[in-house]
């Protein structure tokens, strides 16, 4: 089964050794100093909030002393190799979105959560169904250090939930988000490793298996209605970064839909 067949079946597609060591040790630099950063900033947030993630990883504000490097760190997140397999999957019109960096919680009673992304957006569920065939919304997983961190229901980003899976997601009738789901499949992965699943199937993390995690998502998707205003321009390249930018589609794109150029 080719990659396409795969994806269209199950929702994802793993590609093992996809990236060389030096490929991952460059991510894995930049991805410690800016996490580093952020944690400096928002280390109660994370112990209050028991956080698990944080956005926005190309946003100026962690490059103010060292602009070459953020070019660099978004040659790195987009190599060729990269946006060929993702388009020989999905086909030409994607952008990126944004970057997330994935971590334990601190503590150890917060239970991982069956959700979608897009029952965070503010639709009403008539819209999220109709949106879910239509709506390619992709997170490609990089693990930076060997995981076993994801759980994923194959098929769920072509269908709705079954009746249980729908009382758990929405803690309905006693059901509450953690508890195990029938037909769920957990992901092992090592550095080098990608994932490329379906932001909008149901998905959650694994914490317990993990003694710490460090798993960068890229965000990237094809434009659709309901995402009208996004991605947010302060995590894209500037004019003058996108002319060091070799390849840049997927950056160029995201820009012309940011500023309505499309």
């Amino acid at each position: 089964m080719n990659n396409r067949n795969t994806y269209n079946k199950s929702g994802y597609v793993i590609a093992r050794q996809f990236f060389t060591t030096a490929e991952i040790s460059v991510l894995a630099q930049s991805v410690d100093r800016i996490y580093q950063q952020w944690l400096l900033e928002n280390e109660a947030n994370v112990v209050e909030y028991d956080l698990i993630n944080m956005h926005g990883l190309t946003s100026r504000t962690f490059f103010k002393n060292n602009p070459a490097e953020r070019v660099a760190f978004f040659k790195a997140i987009a190599l060729p190799k990269l946006q060929e397999f993702i388009e020989n999957i999905f086909g030409a019109g994607i952008y990126f979105h944004n970057s997330q960096l994935f971590f334990n919680p601190r503590s150890d009673t917060f239970l991982p959560y069956w959700h979608r992304d897009i029952q965070y957006n503010q639709f009403d569920e008539a819209t999220q169904k109709k949106a879910l065939v239509k709506m390619l919304s992709l997170h490609v997983r990089i693990p930076l250090i060997e995981e076993t961190g994801l759980e994923l229901v194959p098929g769920t980003h072509k269908r709705w939930d079954t009746d249980l899976e729908y009382k758990v997601r929405m803690q309905y009738q006693g059901h509450i988000n953690s508890e195990q789901l029938p037909g769920a499949e957990l992901m092992h992965l090592n550095p080098g490793d990608i994932i490329v699943f379906s932001a909008n199937m149901l998905h959650r993390g694994n914490y317990a298996l993990n003694n710490t995690r460090k798993a960068l998502d890229l965000c990237i998707g094809k434009q659709h209605d309901l995402l009208a205003g996004s991605p947010d321009p302060g995590v894209l390249p500037t004019d003058q970064e996108m002319q060091e930018i070799g390849d840049n589609s997927w950056y160029k794109l995201a820009r012309q839909i940011a500023t309505g150029g499309l």
